[in-house]
């Protein structure tokens, strides 16, 4: 891979909707937040699944297959629905490989149709110019690709030199918001890679982030001396987004115990491909409620509860909606097993109907 690379640049077309979209994303990113700090009763952000079925198999990744179809088109739109009904502000698409949807375009006009803000995290192996263009039509508000490395292994191939000339193709044409999220942490092999991959992102005029991985056992050790200089680095880099607001990561970096309140199951919900509601992507199984049934109670119940994988949580989304309740709502409560409201019995009606044919 060269070492110098050049900065595509979008035509004057391209930077006048890209400055109006993110003008427009932003007004409505602040009405979320003024919404959020007004009512605790509403989902903040949900991540949901139309496909769990992926084109790729990095083997620190628990969250795909290779089997699975796509949910329908109409099974999505219920259940967005539903979510737009309880007053979400956010609903992020991933997977799985959620381009592998042959709908998520229309997906994604749902979600903007019914007021939500649409994101989507993705591999980005699929992505071409015509595909940025129809993300484009959608209306897609907000992308995340996550590069794990300059060059592909037999861990990761979501690497640098596999995917820049598609960065090149999203700098050029996109009219969404980018983020790049490289990582650090146990699996990586060279800390500097994340470096690179995070100023090779500010060069091409994206937002980047980077996210702790933990260890093949799950859990979390602290960044190396030379880990934590990058960690630091890189948090100081580019543009000012929301998704920078995520100072919890020091803690985690260091592999210290952070005090905060999770809000998942209430305030952030992820809807698996089954349409089950879980706490998150590394809690699923709980409470495993159908999103059909999953009442306004259970939601509240889950506001205040505690949950025992908080505090070395790395799953950054949860704990960014987190920090906009920290400062009330006491969790006092305790994880307990939830089961569907009882169905209601069907009314039998004795005896002769008259019909009017």
């Amino acid at each position: 891979m060269p070492e110098e690379k050049k900065a595509a640049r979008a035509s004057a077309d391209v930077l006048l909707e890209r400055q109006r979209r993110f003008r427009r994303t932003r007004v409505r990113e602040l009405k979320m937040i003024a919404k959020a700090l007004a009512s605790t009763k509403h989902p903040v952000l949900v991540h949901i699944i139309p496909m769990r079925r992926c084109n790729l198999d990095c083997g620190y990744c628990n969250e795909y297959d290779n089997v699975s179809k796509p949910v329908p088109l109409e099974e999505m739109n219920k259940r967005l629905d539903i979510l737009a009904d309880m007053g979400t502000s956010i609903i992020t698409i991933s997977g799985g490989e959620p381009l592998m949807h042959p709908q998520v375009e229309e997906i994604i006009q749902h979600i903007r149709r019914r007021g939500m803000i649409a994101g989507m995290i993705t591999n980005g192996f699929l992505l071409s110019k015509e595909r940025i263009g129809a993300l484009n039509e959608a209306g897609l508000e907000h992308l995340q690709i996550s590069i794990d490395n300059l060059v592909p292994d037999e861990v990761s191939k979501k690497s640098l030199k596999t995917l820049d000339v598609r960065l090149e193709w999203l700098a050029e044409y996109s009219v969404f918001q980018v983020n790049i999220n490289s990582v650090l942490g146990s699996g990586v092999k060279d800390p500097e890679d994340a470096l690179k991959i995070a100023h090779r992102a500010v060069e091409l005029g994206f937002t980047s982030t980077v996210g702790i991985i933990h260890d093949h056992n799950g859990q979390l050790k602290p960044l190396g001396g030379r880990e934590q200089e990058i960690f630091e680095e890189i948090m100081t880099l580019g543009k000012k987004s929301f998704s920078r607001f995520n100072n919890f990561q020091h803690s985690v970096a260091r592999g210290k115990e952070h005090d905060w309140r999770c809000r998942s199951g209430a305030r952030y919900l992820y809807i698996c491909e089954d349409g089950l509601v879980h706490w998150c992507s590394q809690q699923r199984g709980y409470p495993g409620i159908p999103l059909a049934q999953y009442t306004d109670e259970m939601r509240h119940r889950e506001y205040y509860t505690a949950k025992h994988c908080a505090p070395m949580c790395t799953v950054s989304c949860v704990q960014q909606v987190g920090m906009i309740d920290n400062w009330r709502g006491p969790q006092t409560l305790k994880p307990k097993p939830m089961a569907p409201p009882a169905a209601q019995p069907e009314l039998v009606q004795i005896g002769s109907t008259r019909s009017d044919s």
